[in-house]
């Protein structure tokens, strides 16, 4: 565990156990909560697990949904959030499960669990995993560390090399080179830096993709149920705001229209692939909209305020993080605390 996650726990400890969060929850709390999920499968026993923050197990997301229920808090779907904030129908606070990439374990782990509580899902699939085309490079990089003791690469000019020799230094290297490689404007380069290292450490970079996605038969499996919906998100999860205006677009039309030719309906919600500040911005925003897609959401992390009515394609989310698997948690992440004291509860972030 990194500092940063132990900073972050402690943090979301002390505003449980002192009961801040009960007591600036009323201020900053909202109308609502949409979740972001990836990956819901059993823990990996694997020492070396950089990527452990997008998956969480079974067995929390059921209680967290039975503990839900117990507070008679609203599950509800996409569509009914958005019949909330276009009425101004906030007489009761609602939570909404999204689940990003298109993972074939949504399918194995949490379909049933939602199936079995009758609480609706969304999910965001970029096309082209379900093509077998794409690639996770994020997953490719920790492949490719996890196959070597020692990574050389070129980072601004020079050679740089990077221990790998156990699960600590690549815990070390990974994310060293991650934030890097998010650093750089030309999203292209990225690509070309992951598919060379995986190439060099024989690694597969489109294994990922094949191993972990649902194909589209899987996906028409889900989408043929009334509680789940299918949403765009890109055709290859490209991070939109690192690309010019016409990508985007193409990004954003092609996948609603491919997942309309192969699953028969088109989709009317998009979700930002990464998400951040980084990764969409106003323009992008801007875009979805003229799209057509009539919700689209962010990973800028809060709850859903009455003012989000007039900015429906800039929408935050709040991460279900593998790191954090308790109901405590989730209780003060609900309350948006955590997010309004670094913003002077501002409610808003949307440019």
């Amino acid at each position: 565990m990194n500092l940063r996650t132990v900073g972050i726990r402690f943090g979301l400890e002390a505003l449980y156990f002192t009961g801040a969060w009960k007591v600036f929850g009323p201020l900053s709390s909202g109308i609502g909560t949409i979740f972001t999920l990836h990956h819901v499968r059993p823990a990996r026993a694997d020492a070396f697990k950089p990527n452990a923050l997008l998956e969480i197990e079974p067995a929390f997301l059921e209680t967290l949904i039975e503990y839900l229920r117990y507070k008679k808090v609203d599950m509800v779907s996409l569509a009914e959030a958005k019949r909330r904030l276009r009425e101004q129908d906030y007489m009761k606070r609602f939570v909404c499960f999204t689940l990003d990439d298109g993972y074939r374990d949504n399918l194995e782990f949490a379909y049933p669990i939602f199936k079995k509580h009758g609480v609706p899902a969304a999910l965001f699939i970029a096309t082209s995993f379900a093509d077998r085309l794409g690639l996770l490079w994020w997953i490719a990089l920790e492949r490719a560390i996890a196959a070597t003791d020692r990574v050389v690469l070129e980072v601004d000019g020079k050679s740089r090399f990077f221990d790998c020799a156990n699960a600590g230094a690549k815990q070390n290297a990974y994310e060293q080179i991650y934030w890097w490689l998010r650093g750089l404007s030309d999203e292209r380069e990225l690509r070309r830096i992951v598919t060379d290292l995986c190439e060099r450490y024989g690694v597969d970079p489109l294994s990922p993709c094949k191993e972990l996605c649902m194909d589209w038969k899987e996906i028409g499996q889900l989408a043929s149920d009334p509680l789940i919906t299918i949403g765009a998100h890109s055709v290859n999860h490209t991070m939109l705001k690192k690309w010019d205006a016409d990508a985007v677009k193409q990004e954003l039309v092609q996948s609603a229209s491919v997942i309309e030719n192969t699953l028969g309906k088109k989709p009317v919600d998009f979700a930002y692939p990464v998400g951040d500040k980084t990764s969409a911005d106003a323009r992008d925003f801007a875009l979805a909209s003229e799209a057509g897609y009539e919700l689209a959401l962010t990973t800028r992390p809060g709850p859903i305020f009455p003012e989000h009515r007039e900015h429906m394609t800039a929408l935050p989310r709040v991460s279900l993080n593998g790191n954090f698997q308790a109901i405590r948690y989730v209780d003060v992440l609900r309350s948006g605390v955590p997010f309004s004291l670094g913003t002077n509860f501002r409610r808003l972030d949307v440019a």
